[in-house]
């Protein structure tokens, strides 16, 4: 249990600024997904929401996302020591202050107010849980293109944590995807603590960040003395606030599992790649797209050895990552769930000396022999996740000590299938517990290089 007040001194901005918070990965999603989405936006008491997702909401706004708000609470025990405000006549306050903030992020009249206890919703999950399912009810679509957003469920105030805890159980139960976002936790935590690390960054562009600025300010009771006499002093003190003006807005992000999540496996993977690679021959645009190109040289960038004795690449497609790899390896082996893939590239590498293209369902079919490399680039999430594991124990198997293992992937939800980037390499570093040679995280996608135990042998 989390103790602490508003009056401590708390962890200043400065701590977080060295922290490395500002170079955490970025949300996956684009401005494009975000207006095909449909947000819920939960706050516990007035300033909860601009405090801690203000930014996101004006942006949401800005691009004509679907976005409901609700408010739990009217804050009426902000001042309990008040001698000028009652708790009614703060509530009714509080409630104009939220109005004006609202409208302030372009989300005027799209919020409702359910009338809670302050300090008291934790008595109140299975009210809350109802609001939020009828407010999803009034954005119909797809549950897993609806995004819960609240307050994170550990964020140390009772409040906070009641009503992320529903919302973590809603988001669960009903498929959609979760975003908490943290206020007291910047204020009572250290950057030691290791919750953050896992968490996402949402930059602000101007616009966002000014619209957050009005909106705090209308916020005057918490960050103004609601007189000079002892009881009515501000709030919400300058140190603070400074959490909150930060260029960027941080959440723990839980996707949503896709509504056919369960319905691919490698089972499926010859006959789906298949079709993707009998439909074009090139499927995904390799040679000709600046991402897939500027992502391939990144790749052969990063690999810290010259060159290595022998190489294997996982799901190679027609071979385009395969013949850059191929120049940095004695012998390099790739392969492929599809035969059609496999045809076409033995074809591509035809002149490439040294390398062997085979077709192979990983995990369940592994070829033999050792490697010093083992590539894994946008191959994870098309397996299920005890099949992610059984890939594991096979390279864990097949890599040599000292050996290097490239995970590569689209950070992205990936329609129909279970996992997602993030997730595939979470549940390499967990099952594998190898040391991180180097990683490179943008909004798209993640680039990972781990180390296999042990010396590698001199050559």
């Amino acid at each position: 249990m989390v103790t602490f007040s508003h009056a401590d001194q708390g962890t200043g901005e400065a701590a977080w600024a060295v922290s490395g918070l500002d170079a955490a990965p970025e949300l996956p999603l684009d401005p494009a997904e975000l207006a095909g989405m449909r947000f819920v936006v939960l706050a516990a008491h007035p300033d909860d929401e601009t405090l801690g997702a203000g930014g996101l909401m004006a942006s949401l706004a800005a691009l004509g996302a679907e976005v409901e708000v609700l408010l739990c609470t009217a804050g009426e025990g902000s001042h309990p020591d008040s001698p000028t405000t009652s708790p009614e006549q703060l509530a009714h306050t509080r409630l104009a202050e939220f109005s004006a903030a609202l409208a302030a992020l372009g989300l005027a009249d799209r919020w409702a107010f359910l009338g809670l206890p302050d300090r008291g919703l934790g008595e109140h999950a299975g009210t809350m849980a109802k609001a939020v399912r009828e407010a999803a009810r009034r954005l119909p679509g797809d549950p897993d293109r609806l995004a819960l957003v609240a307050p994170y469920r550990a964020d140390g105030h009772g409040d906070h944590d009641a009503l992320g805890a529903a919302a973590a159980e809603v988001a669960r139960q009903d498929g959609h995807a979760l975003l908490e976002y943290p206020i007291w936790f910047w204020h009572w935590a250290a950057p030691q603590v290791p919750e953050w690390r896992s968490w996402l960054r949402f930059h602000l562009d101007e616009p966002a960040r000014a619209a957050k600025r009005r909106a705090m300010a209308e916020h005057a009771t918490q960050v103004q003395p609601l007189s000079p006499l002892p009881g009515d002093e501000t709030l919400l003190s300058g140190q603070f606030l400074a959490h909150f003006s930060r260029p960027f807005e941080v959440f723990a992000w839980t996707p949503a599992p896709t509504a056919s999540a369960q319905a691919h496996s490698s089972d499926d993977a010859e006959l789906v790649f298949d079709g993707v690679h009998g439909g074009s021959t090139d499927p995904w645009n390799y040679t000709g797209s600046w991402y897939e190109r500027r992502k391939r040289a990144l790749t052969l960038a990063a690999l810290p050895e010259e060159s290595y004795e022998s190489g294997l690449e996982v799901g190679c497609s027609i071979g385009t990552l395969t013949a850059g790899l191929a120049a940095r390896c004695r012998k390099m082996l790739a392969v492929d769930a599809s035969g059609t893939a496999v045809h076409r590239a033995r074809q591509h590498l035809a002149g490439c000396p040294g390398v062997r293209v085979e077709h192979c369902v990983v995990p369940g079919a592994w070829p033999g022999g050792t490697f010093d490399l083992v590539v894994v680039s946008e191959v994870g999430y098309y397996l299920s996740a005890g099949e992610l594991g059984q890939l594991w124990d096979r390279i864990e198997a097949s890599l040599n000590p000292g050996g290097t293992l490239l995970l590569c992937h689209w950070r992205h939800p990936i329609a129909g299938w279970e996992l997602d980037g993030d997730t595939v390499h979470a549940m390499a570093r967990q099952r594998l517990g190898w040391r991180t040679a180097g990683l490179y995280q943008e909004r798209d996608f993640v680039l990972e290089l781990m180390v296999a135990p042990g010396h590698k042998a001199s050559a």
